[in-house]
């Protein structure tokens, strides 16, 4: 396949490398909480696991994001599904003999590792290559589709892995998507070519490593307008993998019957519905509403309360709506986020902030899940889900602070940046 050279085969391949790789890891989202439980683990030790995930994307997202920065958004990529295909693998292998729990917590590590190879390189690649290519629209649609596409991903995805496992047994679907990584693998190598984009030269890595983060607290951290949004996110990134996890055993008891896997992969289906609904309508809401900080604050007060909702009712039909009118507020704040984000950082530091804004959510996880795990063991879920809501909601100040900063970045302002070497 031939170098995209226009934005809308930038575009195009970005939707194509969302879709391969949405579908094949969504295969097991629906189920993993239940694969985790039918491995042998508790509640608390099954988000415990999810914690290590999380801690493993803290230790991995800044060298991954210099990876993405030096060598390529492309190689970063390609390295993600190797890692992720092996790690899958190993998965299964856990489940088959009940290893120990020290074994799952190294393995979920390791899954982490592989997903900080997809953050921030592939946000990077795409915003590269529209600039280059001389995209004139917003990047808040252009994330905007990549959310819907995402969402339609994964709906299929989740689905499909819950009917799988109902109909097989619940270690087939990790099968499946050991398959579809190694396609993934395919799609990418074929597809993705780095454009408006030169790695630097390198003299060393501790060098390049050095000078890269130096310039990424520069136009991370170090940079108001940015701070804040990145420090909201522990809060809002934390609480999210819960609410998303939990939502599988938590409908399972309120159905009736721990063994339905297809009613929690329904219900993953649900939430990327919610995604596809909430991707399409965000550049709408954007059009409205132009202070992206404000959109942000309101999404999270109203999709707090709702998460609250969750622990109070006691109705699967109810909970399972209230799932999706969470999952379509948390979908249409995303790409607004990834816009004000990239809108604040040039090029050449691009993956190496977005990758260290991911830590920060990752780290906020690692603390949070185990600890709203070990609730849901000692007080039930709808209790957890109360604790999730108020957590959640420490993101605001963040967010007020942001706002204080000055006025959003205008459109012509923002693209000036993104160009900036």
């Amino acid at each position: 396949m031939t170098t995209p050279t226009t934005p809308e085969q930038v575009l195009r391949t970005y939707i194509t490398l969302t879709v391969v790789s949405t579908g094949a890891s969504s295969l097991i989202w629906g189920i993993n909480t239940l694969f985790l439980l039918d491995a042998g683990l508790s509640i608390g030790k099954a988000f415990l696991a999810n914690a290590f995930f999380t801690a493993g994307m803290v230790l991995f997202e800044v060298p991954t994001g210099v990876v993405a920065d030096t060598v390529g958004r492309r190689t970063s990529y390609l390295l993600g599904t190797v890692t992720l295909f092996a790690t899958t693998l190993l998965y299964l292998l856990l489940w088959q003999i009940h290893a120990p729990f020290v074994w799952w917590a190294v393995v979920s590590a390791l899954l982490g590792l592989g997903f900080t190879f997809f953050s921030g390189a592939t946000e990077a690649w795409l915003v590269d290559g529209l600039h280059a290519t001389g995209y004139q629209g917003s990047l808040d649609a252009a994330f905007a589709k990549g959310q819907v596409a995402n969402g339609i991903a994964m709906m299929a995805g989740a689905i499909g892995g819950g009917f799988l496992a109902q109909f097989t047994n619940i270690g087939v679907p990790y099968v499946a998507r050991a398959l579809l990584l190694a396609l993934t693998f395919g799609v990418a190598f074929r597809a993705m070519w780095d454009i408006g984009f030169t790695p630097k030269p390198r003299v060393s890595v501790r060098g390049e490593m050095g000078e890269i983060v130096r310039a990424s607290l520069q136009h991370g951290l170090l940079n108001p307008r940015v701070r804040w949004v990145m420090l909201a996110g522990p809060f809002t990134a934390g609480v999210s993998v819960y609410g998303f996890y939990a939502a599988q055993p938590y409908l399972l008891q309120l159905y009736g019957h721990a063994d339905s896997y297809w009613i929690a992969g329904l219900s993953a289906g649900i939430v990327a519905g919610a995604q596809i609904a909430g991707g399409a309508s965000a550049s709408y809401v954007a059009r409205i509403f132009t202070d992206r900080i404000m959109i942000l604050i309101g999404a999270i007060v109203a999709s707090g309360t709702v998460i609250a909702l969750m622990g109070l009712v006691t109705s699967f039909w109810m909970a399972l709506g209230l799932l999706m009118l969470w999952g379509t507020m948390f979908a249409a704040m995303s790409p607004v986020r990834q816009a004000y984000l990239n809108s604040h950082i040039p090029s050449a530091q691009r993956a190496t902030v977005l990758s260290s804004d991911n830590l920060l959510g990752s780290a906020g996880g690692v603390v949070i899940q185990p600890a709203l795990g070990r609730s849901a063991d000692l007080w039930g879920y709808g209790q957890a889900y109360l604790l999730t809501a108020g957590i959640q909601l420490f993101s605001v100040p963040f967010l007020l602070l942001a706002r204080r900063t000055g006025k959003p970045v205008e459109p012509g302002a923002e693209k000036a940046l993104a160009l900036q070497p």
